[in-house]
């Protein structure tokens, strides 16, 4: 009987840098926005358009995403028995180039989440019995915008789609006229309506702009502030802290735990944005693995600059001042009539 030699155990490779571009972490602050918004997303409700804002790199993409996967995950068991049922969809808005915003190219890539063959032909042909020709339908060509846009509303309907997450909406604003952002904004909340659905914008704090384009749109608008983390806050602090221990026990061959004692200068340096230290902490972690080991040398070439993040910073400020009246939510104190005094007592 010949025995053959045994295998060597494999040794586990370990976790390299490019598995943090993969790393979404729902940290504290992403879960106070999601559970706020699905407070504010039924079926029925007045807010047709739900705004998102905050600061460049404090992870609103992944919020965006998360929204949309939770949504799928809680529906699973009515998707098992409805194959046509997607509850939410996710979109990123188009930055086409073009002068003018291109709704043509967001209703394509919103009927694609949606499940719509775009390939399959949307017209039913006939011969005409008098010329024996081959004739069309006349009415909304499906290849237009109009088409398109019929098109979205009904598999917003037949979905029971409850949600659209608009990703990078600021793109609507950049490419499109003061005079006319009304008029985008009457396009989203037209099509909530006849889709059923609610749309929730996800972007920098230039959407702030849309609360005060009119009392009829402000009245359909809630905002949400998905904000940084703040050094003169405690509870923040901590917070953030623990994203950070989190990105060093993904490579603890690297960083060992050495990662989490320069907590506070990340904090500091990348302004309390997640989505700024998973860059940073990207960067350093390729640079530590082209120089063969951890040094802090590597962390300090991974940082922003001091232009960059002073640049950051003056946008950061300007944003959270901007958007804070649309935050603020006083309620009038309750006036109480005065007793009448009753003359004859007196």
């Amino acid at each position: 009987m010949i025995h053959k030699p045994s295998q060597p155990a494999l040794t586990p490779v370990p976790a390299s840098a490019e598995s943090l571009l993969n790393l979404r972490i729902k940290h504290t602050r992403i879960k106070q926005v999601i559970n706020e918004l699905n407070t504010l997303i039924y079926p029925g409700s007045q807010d047709s358009i739900l705004l998102v804002i905050g600061p460049t790199g404090a992870g609103k993409t992944t919020l965006a995403r998360y929204m949309v996967e939770q949504a799928v995950d809680g529906a699973t068991p009515e998707m098992n028995t409805d194959a046509g049922l997607i509850p939410a969809v996710y979109v990123e808005a188009p930055s086409s180039g073009e002068d003018d915003f291109s709704w043509r190219l967001f209703y394509t890539q919103a009927l694609a989440e949606l499940g719509e063959d775009l390939s399959a032909p949307k017209v039913a042909y006939g011969i005409d019995p008098t010329t024996g020709k081959m004739v069309r339908p006349r009415g909304i060509s499906p290849g237009g915008l109009a088409g398109l846009r019929t098109a979205v509303e009904r598999c917003l309907k037949e979905r029971d789609t409850r949600f659209v997450v608009i990703d990078e909406a600021a793109h609507i604003i950049r490419q499109t006229r003061r005079s006319r952002l009304e008029i985008q904004l009457d396009t989203l909340k037209s099509l909530a309506n006849k889709g059923c659905s609610q749309i929730v914008m996800v972007g920098s704090y230039d959407l702030y702009q849309l609360v005060s384009l009119s009392g009829q749109l402000a009245r359909r608008i809630h905002v949400v502030h998905c904000e940084r983390y703040r050094q003169d806050r405690p509870e923040d602090v901590l917070a953030f802290t623990a994203c950070v221990q989190k990105f060093q026990s993904v490579l603890p061959h690297l960083w060992g735990d050495q990662l989490v004692q320069y907590a506070q200068a990340l904090h500091e340096n990348t302004l309390g944005c997640v989505g700024t230290l998973s860059s940073v902490l990207t960067r350093a972690a390729r640079f530590a693995e082209a120089d063969g080991r951890w040094t802090v040398a590597a962390l300090e070439r991974a940082l922003l600059t001091d232009a960059q993040r002073t640049r950051i910073l003056e946008e950061i400020l300007e944003g959270e001042a901007a958007i804070n009246p649309s935050l603020t939510r006083n309620l009038p104190p309750i006036k109480t009539a005065k007793p009448h005094r009753n003359r004859e007592a007196a």
